[in-house]
C-alpha cells in the first residue's frame, strides 16, 4: 500500500464525484491512490478510523501518509493535486 489513501462508500454520491477527479490525478501524474471501500468492508474502516481519529468522520476521507495532509469530503481538482503533492 502506498502513501496516498482514499477511503469511500460505494453507495456514497460525493465519492463518486471525487473517483472522477482522482482518476485524473492519477492519469496526468502517474501518482497511485490506495482506494479503500469502507461501508461493506470492517477491515478497512477500522484503519480509517485510525487515520481519520480527530480529523474526519465521514467519506471521502483522503489521507497522505507521508505528510500526514488530509481531506475531508469533497474538494477541487487544485486542492487534491496539493495533497497529493503534485500541485
Amino acid at each position: 500500500m502506498g502513501d496516498l489513501l482514499e477511503f469511500y462508500g460505494r453507495e456514497c454520491g460525493p465519492c463518486k464525484k471525487m473517483a472522477v477527479l482522482v482518476k485524473q490525478l492519477e492519469n496526468e501524474s502517474g501518482v497511485k491512490v490506495d482506494k479503500l471501500e469502507v461501508w461493506h468492508d470492517a477491515k478497512n474502516q477500522e484503519m480509517m478510523m485510525r487515520y481519520a481519529e480527530g480529523r474526519c468522520m465521514s467519506v471521502p476521507f483522503f489521507f497522505n501518509k507521508k505528510t500526514e495532509e488530509y481531506i475531508c469530503g469533497e474538494a477541487d481538482y487544485e486542492r487534491l493535486k496539493k495533497w497529493a503533492g503534485v500541485g
